[in-house]
């Protein structure tokens, strides 16, 4: 089995080390090259493959480049998708996200509502690209018969994360800011009003549940990986969760000249809870709290 990945991608980040962790063997090149790709599979002959490969990148990054990340996606996934129907490869789980999701819909999304409607303007360039994997999936599978399938997890953190703060996810970023803010003796700014919802999943778990999707989930159709609805938490209550694991006792204060992006993506787990509904999740404070400790203790070498 191999893993494709791409080194611009913080969730990869989490997920290979968790992975590497589980037994699973991870190669990194750059999958905008058709020929490396083509390279890669010549070299281990994968029966199997999680790609993971992606450009992504926070909030502002997102706004900034939104042509970027459509073309250097599309180019990605089609690269590591037929390659590995031109090998044969028995099985691809692919990564996608909820932000690709609808901006105006109800609420919890669920799988059957992907293309029910525009993604949010902030991160329209990456939310089709990555919309179009469900695309292809379907039709490699009812022209070829091959099984690609989607996972769609919700927000991941965990170590070995991207923690730059202009441009990596919401919490690795919250905490590279109060290890800072703790150091300097400052007060933690955090961008936007804190008023926004999302669902956090810890790295380790969603590892674990890629390989159950690998080994075990047999449909095309995308499956979201996340924690429950109720454990939806603010932006303001991740931060506060995070000061609380690393003992930051200073002020917080939420910069409002700085955007919010969309105000909730609640997910519904419900498909994944009737195939796996014993399947337990870390607790969202001792993950912070592990992802935190290990930030803390390998803050010389952490991607920032």
């Amino acid at each position: 089995m191999v893993s494709h990945w791409h080194m611009d991608s913080p969730v990869v980040m989490t997920l290979i080390w968790d992975l590497r962790d589980l037994g699973f063997h991870a190669a990194s090149i750059s999958h905008l090259n058709a020929a490396e790709t083509r390279a890669l599979y010549e070299r281990y002959k994968p029966t199997h493959v999680i790609h993971l490969a992606a450009l992504v990148g926070g909030l502002f990054k997102n706004i900034k480049y939104n042509l970027d990340f459509w073309r250097r996606n599309v180019h990605i996934n089609d690269n590591v998708l037929h390659t590995a129907y031109e090998f044969g490869v028995q099985k691809v789980v692919s990564c996608l996200s909820t932000c690709i999701f609808p901006d105006k819909t109800t609420y919890p999304i669920d799988e059957t509502m992907i293309h029910n409607g525009p993604p949010h303007s902030s991160n329209f360039g990456y939310s089709y690209a990555k919309r179009m994997i469900d695309v292809q999936n379907r039709g490699y599978f009812e022209q070829h018969g091959c099984r690609f399938t989607a996972v769609i997890p919700t927000n991941v953190f965990g170590p070995h994360d991207n923690y730059n703060i202009e441009d990596g996810h919401v919490l690795p970023g919250l905490i590279h800011k109060v290890y800072l803010a703790k150091k300097n003796g400052t007060a933690l700014t955090v961008w936007g009003t804190g008023k926004p919802r999302r669902q956090f999943i810890y790295s380790l778990d969603l590892a674990r549940l890629f390989l159950w999707v690998l080994r075990e989930y047999d449909e095309v159709e995308p499956i979201i990986l996340s924690v429950g609805e109720e454990d939806e938490v603010s932006i303001r209550e991740a931060a506060e969760s995070v000061a609380e694991a690393m003992d930051f006792k200073r002020e917080l204060i939420f910069d409002v000249t700085k955007s919010d992006g969309q105000f909730k993506k609640t997910a519904s787990n419900g498909k994944l809870r009737r195939h796996l509904p014993d399947f337990k999740f870390t607790p969202f404070k001792q993950a912070v709290k592990e992802t935190c400790d290990w930030f803390c203790a390998n803050y010389a070498i952490a991607r920032k």
